[in-house]
C-alpha cells in the first residue's frame, strides 16, 4: 500500500491555479473520525516508492451538492504532471491532459460517459500499467490515459482540488 505525505510547493498543474497545503499531513489509508481533518481538499501527498505498473490508486469521495468542478492530478514533485483530470460539471466533460517538460500537451475529452453526480459518492481507481493509466469510476472502465511522462517512479505527488469530499484514499 503506498503512503502519502506532505508536498511542500503544491501546483495543481493547471495554469493560474495554485493549492493550499498548509498543515496537511496524511497517511494513504482509511482516516478514523480524528484523522478525517487530514483528507480536507485542497490535498497534497507523496505517493511513496512512486508509479509503477501494477500500482493502483483508489480515491472515494463524494461531489459537493452544487459542484463546479474538481481536479485530480499526479505529479513529479512540482515539476512534469503526469495526468491532470478535471471534471467540469457545467458541461459534463472530463478532461485529462500532462505537462511534460515546460509545455502541456493535448487535452483529451472523450469518455463513454460521465460518471459523477451531485452530492454523490464516487470511487475512482487509477492502474497504472505498461503502456497507460487505466481509469475505472464505481467500476465501469472510463478511458485509458498513455503515458507522457516515462519515469513512471518519479510520480510521486497526488493533489486534488474542488467541489468533492475525500472520504478514503489507498
Amino acid at each position: 500500500m503506498a503512503e502519502l505525505g506532505v508536498g511542500e510547493d503544491v501546483r495543481s498543474g493547471t495554469p493560474g491555479k495554485r493549492l493550499d497545503t498548509s498543515g496537511q499531513i496524511s497517511p494513504f489509508v482509511s482516516p478514523s473520525k480524528d484523522e478525517q481533518k487530514q483528507l480536507a481538499v485542497p490535498f497534497c501527498g507523496s505517493i511513496k516508492g512512486g508509479m509503477r505498473p501494477g500500482k493502483k490508486i483508489t480515491i472515494m469521495g463524494i461531489v459537493d451538492p452544487e459542484p463546479d468542478s474538481f481536479d485530480i492530478s499526479l505529479t513529479c514533485g512540482c515539476d512534469d504532471v503526469a495526468l491532470e483530470l478535471s471534471a467540469r460539471f457545467e458541461d459534463k466533460q472530463l478532461m485529462r491532459n500532462a505537462h511534460v517538460s515546460g509545455s502541456w500537451g493535448e487535452e483529451e475529452t472523450a469518455i463513454p460517459f460521465f460518471p459523477f453526480i451531485p452530492h454523490q459518492p464516487f470511487r475512482m481507481e487509477i492502474h497504472c500499467e505498461h503502456q497507460s493509466f487505466r481509469v475505472i469510476v464505481d467500476g465501469q472502465p472510463l478511458f485509458d490515459f498513455y503515458h507522457r511522462v516515462h519515469s513512471l517512479m518519479a510520480i510521486d505527488t497526488i493533489q486534488i482540488n474542488g467541489s468533492l469530499t475525500i472520504t478514503k484514499l489507498n
